[in-house]
């Protein structure tokens, strides 16, 4: 895993290549809602793009990781289907349904029965390399998506230009990065992590829970303020030394919802082991997103390091999908 994050910005690069070719090509841009469907590390990108079409995208965008799709999806519908494998049965389920549907659709995945289906029914693919774990591809997912959106107009967005400037930042700050990565594990070592977020950042926060659960085999939480601010932060009144909370900050979060994370922060240090902040960089939503990827994904690293654990391995996961082709 050390490898296809030290690769980050060299993923970016050629992300961005394969989705300047969408560009091209015609398409029905008279949808009135869109869907991003996907799990894992497949759909983690959608949950990102999601948020950050909130404050942009004057339709809808939505998120679903289940087997079938919303009464609300028709023929106005953009489904976005993203499956890294190709396989994820879920995803699948839900790419046959939207042709049913006769709905717009376009796929992100490296192959197997997405593309099978998709190449039949004359349903464009983007796709990328295959072969690697889900979880470390997310550079081409969501990069994907961003090409996405600036193809059916959904949202004021030059994704070529967003992503360079992103290449540009990281590979800039490359070596802070991992510096601040390894001291915030180091802080956080032998506690359950708890990661609060601006609710617009709601999907890095997940994605951070997720590497956690996945590269350093550990569990952990997400939450969002303000919304942790009228429960989960009363739960703390039973937490311990055993946690340790992680705020994933922005200079240009709500206001109010600053002033709310210096108040937690506050209550929760009293509490927890440690109560860690990190703060962005970057010009544009954008560049900050893909900032705490990278951190995020070092913080999981250098943790599993600390646990000595294998962070490729998905035997447990790898065990339930066995079990479910029985059946």
């Amino acid at each position: 895993m050390i490898q296809f994050i030290s690769n980050f910005t060299n993923q970016l690069t050629e992300a961005k290549l394969i989705g300047s070719k969408l560009l091209d090509k015609t398409v029905n841009k008279d949808v009135k809602n869109v869907i991003i469907c996907g799990l894992g590390g497949s759909g983690i990108g959608g949950k990102i793009a999601s948020k950050l079409a909130e404050s942009r995208c004057e339709k809808p965008v939505v998120t679903y990781n289940s087997y079938s799709l919303p009464a609300f999806v028709n023929k106005n519908t953009l489904v976005i289907i993203s499956s890294y494998s190709g396989d994820t049965e879920e995803t699948v389920s839900a790419l046959k349904e939207a042709i049913t549907r006769k709905c717009e659709i376009i796929c992100i995945s490296s192959g197997g029965e997405v593309k099978e289906i998709a190449e039949k029914n004359n349903i464009p693919v983007l796709l990328v390399p295959g072969g690697n774990p889900p979880r470390a591809m997310l550079t081409y997912s969501l990069t994907q998506l961003l090409f996405i959106f600036e193809h059916y107009s959904l949202m004021n967005i030059d994704a070529l230009d967003e992503i360079n400037n992103s290449i540009s930042l990281l590979d800039k700050e490359e070596k802070d990065i991992k510096e601040e990565a390894k001291k915030v594990a180091d802080q956080v070592k032998n506690t359950t992590v708890l990661i609060y977020t601006d609710a617009s950042f709601e999907g890095v926060g997940t994605r951070f829970k997720q590497q956690l659960n996945e590269n350093t085999k550990t569990l952990a939480f997400a939450n969002v303020i303000p919304e942790m601010n009228h429960n989960e932060l009363l739960g703390w009144q039973g937490g311990s030394k055993s946690f340790s909370s992680i705020f994933l900050r922005n200079t240009t979060d709500n206001s109010r919802n600053q002033l709310r994370m210096d108040i937690s922060k506050e209550n929760i240090s009293k509490i927890a082991n440690s109560c860690v902040e990190i703060y962005s960089k970057g010009n544009t939503e954008i560049e900050r997103i893909f900032y705490f990827i990278l951190m995020t994904d070092w913080i999981s690293i250098y943790l599993a390091d600390i646990y000595k654990v294998d962070t490729i391995e998905i035997k447990v996961i790898d065990f339930l999908k066995n079990q479910l082709r029985k059946h």
